[in-house]
């Protein structure tokens, strides 16, 4: 057996912060179910860390440096760390979110700069 990944089962829990769970090093992410009205309950911003945001079901909006952004489904958006947030779901509508938070500017390579093929064929191949 490889003990080069992790994996974990979220269920249905409204919040699960993945870092600890997966031993992630590089990020942290997180899986946010937002009850309808339901959002952060206060403004931030961070020190060091962009985040990207994924909007995968509901609808909502997004507070950020004094203006009001509307968010559905399928909309991916990413904050620089100074960038002043809150995020709530709709009152009529839930809201799932996936928060990939990261030190702004660490990225040192994509998937084609960092990855390489292996010799090794998968078994569906």
């Amino acid at each position: 057996m490889s003990e080069n990944y992790s994996k974990i089962h979220l269920g249905d829990a409204p919040r699960a912060e993945l870092h600890d769970a997966l031993g992630l090093t590089g990020a942290e992410v997180s899986v946010n179910v937002l009850p309808p009205g339901g959002g952060a309950p206060f403004v931030h911003a961070h020190k060091l860390n962009e985040e990207v945001y994924g909007v995968i079901a509901g609808r909502g909006e997004l507070y950020i440096d004094g203006r009001v952004v509307p968010l559905e489904a399928g909309d991916w958006f990413r904050i620089d760390p100074a960038g002043r947030r809150a995020v709530r779901a709709a009152v009529d509508s839930a809201m799932t979110l996936i928060c990939i938070q990261t030190k702004a500017g660490s990225l040192e390579g994509f998937t084609f700069g960092d990855g390489y093929l292996c010799d090794e064929k998968a078994p569906w191949h």
